[in-house]
């Protein structure tokens, strides 16, 4: 008989699953339940990125791509960092095209984490980069972020965190699950303390592009000092309704991304060739499709905002992503108990805000990227429950 407690990796056994996916498995195990638990776009992606995907497959294009991704790819994508946030890269040297944002954030958390690391991070915050560091040997030093500060991180939480032992911060904006922003005078704090501090920096920007209001999200790398000090990590899957194809990308120092794609290299090779021709056009003529979607979340967002208000629960207002983060605290039931009842009760699916971190106890986390009629139903029964809690 296998002892396999005996042969498993230690590190790895001590990471707890994803609370996300959990509460996506029971409700894929009932029947007529309304979910509103995944960060998955409802849009289809555009078609003429869809025609390119498909020309690429009838042209027989399905070879490797090199490992750092095709060159026109890592041009456009450096293209569009200069359009877009005014800050430049070579793409031969400092991009790699990656399988999803969430490569992406291993490698580079892998590459820059050891043993005797601290790595800051944020919280409430998607749920990979507390286990990500654990499994690296370095240590996840957790800052809480308040409500009454808009989720956002403070420089003066900063510098309270940092040891002789931190290496790196971990920046997740916009962010998921609260969607909070960071703006460009928070980021310019933010940077000082870098410096002052020898820091270096993980920006997570996929759901840069889905940032509501006249003020446009600002990337960590355009703040004055922070390019050299920065990987962005970015991908195709929110901005351009992408998930399945599996692509993102990092843009950093190129002494930073040899080493990332050196780890690429043997762990995965290559993205997926199909979804790479997809995304160059997604780059070149995908402006506008993002921005009619952004149109939709939006009008979303204030729908859900506005409805959580008045069945009574405070919600504090999303800027960014798309997902919202009711207080549910007055209900007098825990995050893990008000989504399981609600689940069980209204056949209704959301996340418990303590997924993402200890701080997110007494929120929920409700993604609005699904249709008007889904959202309609779904705060309809939601405001049932409430009722029958409040009795």
């Amino acid at each position: 008989m296998v002892d396999y407690e005996s042969i498993l990796n230690s590190r790895i056994k001590q990471v707890k699953p994803s609370g996300i996916r959990r509460f996506f498995d029971i409700a894929n195990e009932m029947d007529h339940v309304i979910s509103l638990s995944i960060g998955e776009p409802d849009f289809k992606t555009p078609w003429h990125v869809r025609e390119e995907g498909i020309k690429s497959l009838e042209k027989g294009k399905t070879w490797y791509s090199p490992n750092r991704g095709f060159a026109n790819l890592r041009r456009e994508i450096t293209n569009y960092y200069k359009r877009r946030f005014n800050v430049e890269y070579n793409p031969d040297s400092e991009v790699l095209v990656t399988v999803g944002g969430s490569e992406g954030i291993d490698v580079c958390i892998r590459c820059l984490a050891q043993q005797g690391d601290e790595v800051l991070i944020p919280q409430p915050c998607f749920v990979c980069y507390e286990p990500i560091t654990q499994m690296t040997g370095a240590t996840p030093v957790i800052i809480q972020t308040k409500e009454e500060n808009d989720f956002r991180l403070t420089a003066q939480e900063l510098e309270e965190h940092i040891t002789p032992r931190t290496k790196l911060l971990i920046l997740p904006y916009p962010n998921n699950p609260t969607g909070a922003v960071m703006r460009r005078s928070d980021l310019e704090e933010i940077a000082q303390v870098v410096k002052r501090h020898n820091l270096f920096v993980l920006s997570d920007e996929i759901y840069g592009e889905l940032t509501y209001g006249a003020e446009r999200h600002v990337s960590f790398a355009e703040i004055e000092g922070m390019k050299e000090r920065t990987v962005v990590i970015n991908g195709f899957s929110k901005a351009y309704a992408m998930t399945g194809w599996r692509l993102g990308y990092a843009l950093g120092p190129a002494p930073v991304l040899e080493q990332m794609t050196k780890l690429h290299q043997f762990a995965i090779m290559s993205a997926p060739t199909t979804a790479q021709y997809a995304a160059i056009e997604a780059l070149k003529n995908g402006d506008s499709d993002i921005e009619n979607m952004k149109k939709q979340y939006d009008m979303r967002r204030r729908l859900v905002v506005g409805s959580f208000q008045k069945m009574g629960l405070s919600c504090f207002e999303p800027n960014g992503a798309f997902y919202c983060f009711p207080c549910i605290k007055s209900t007098g039931l825990s995050s893990e108990e008000f989504c399981l009842g609600l689940i069980n009760s209204k056949h209704v699916a959301v996340v418990p805000g303590n997924a993402f971190g200890e701080c997110g106890e007494g929120y929920i986390r409700v993604s609005y990227s699904y249709s008007l009629d889904h959202l309609g139903e779904a705060l309809n029964r939601i405001e049932e429950y409430l009722n029958e809690i409040k009795g």
